[in-house]
């Protein structure tokens, strides 16, 4: 599946989620999603992105490992379902759009809970969902000069 669809499909699922653990789920689920774009882009993308992209797959893996990590089946994890990146600008757009919500969505759950230990775990994340946008941010930005230095088609 394409990045886009996997993005959307992740963004559907974090506003339609309900308890705390499920937001949870929801976020760990982004984060390795992003994890898998930055690590798709490293690889294979514009030469000028990969060094954010590199960042960002570490920066988003961190966003994984402060989390419980959901017990998932490998059908239900949507980065495993990553087949094509498509238009790098378009998904790093819906990427940075996917990241701010769940900064937001972990507002909520750190403002709601009830004790230290998801507090915190929910303050790690939301710096990582924070720095892992920036990074997309970069890239966004990278893409955009490069866009202008090319030549126009004549």
């Amino acid at each position: 599946m394409d990045a886009v669809r996997l993005i959307v499909t992740s963004r559907r699922a974090l506003a339609g989620s309900g308890g705390a653990a499920e937001i949870m789920a929801e976020v760990w689920q982004a984060q390795a999603l992003a994890q898998a774009i930055g690590s798709r882009l490293a690889v294979s993308g514009p030469p000028e992105l990969r060094g954010e992209a590199l960042g960002l797959t570490e920066l988003a893996g961190r966003g994984c490992g402060v989390l419980i990590a959901p017990g998932l089946a490998v059908g239900d994890l949507r980065a495993a379902q990553l087949t094509e990146l498509g238009d790098p600008r378009q998904a790093l757009m819906y990427l940075g759009g996917l990241l701010g919500e769940v900064g937001i969505a972990l507002v909520a759950v750190a403002s709601a809970a009830d004790d230290e230990t998801t507090y915190w775990q929910c303050m790690e994340a939301i710096d990582a969902a924070d720095e892992s946008r920036d990074r997309v941010i970069e890239m966004l930005r990278r893409l955009a000069d490069r866009e202008q230095d090319l030549p126009e088609a004549g």
